[in-house]
């Protein structure tokens, strides 16, 4: 039998907030790097207020700190928006997006950070949040069936 033990990540640099927003002007196809920090920005604040407990400090352990700094939300929502909701609200808050195209741009940061988080991490996020948000992180969403 063997045993595998988890190796401590080493401290992550301001390389990495540059790669991760990198990730997401690749996997977005944003024009211009300023575009795509831009729009993880405006994603991960929006964002942050869904985290809580366990689901937030194993996320943003897979995360860069300038990520992390974004992510903070000084109080976590009452109520989670629906990944709708969510969307609608990117909607308002990135300039000259619709519905379709914050969609756009919520799925092109989440994808991202669930490649980061690794499998786990997100599946445990997901199931914390309302129905729909699996597709925005680019998975399928599994639905139980009546018995």
């Amino acid at each position: 039998m063997t045993v595998t033990t988890m190796q401590p990540r080493p401290p992550m640099t301001t390389s990495d907030w540059t790669d991760l927003v990198e990730a997401v002007r690749e996997t977005g196809r944003y024009p211009t790097t300023a575009e795509a920090e831009q729009v993880t920005r405006i994603v991960l604040s929006g964002f942050g207020g869904m985290l809580r407990g366990d689901s937030r400090a194993a996320f943003t352990e897979a995360l860069p700190p300038e990520a992390c700094e974004a992510l903070s939300s000084p109080t976590p929502e009452i109520l989670q928006p629906t990944a709708r909701e969510f969307v609608e609200s990117m909607a308002t808050r990135i300039e000259g997006a619709t519905p379709a195209t914050a969609r756009w741009h919520v799925s092109s940061v989440l994808n991202v950070l669930a490649e980061r988080a690794g499998t786990l991490t997100t599946a445990h996020l997901i199931a914390q949040l309302p129905p729909g948000y699996a597709l925005l992180f680019g998975l399928a969403e599994l639905m139980g069936t009546a018995a």
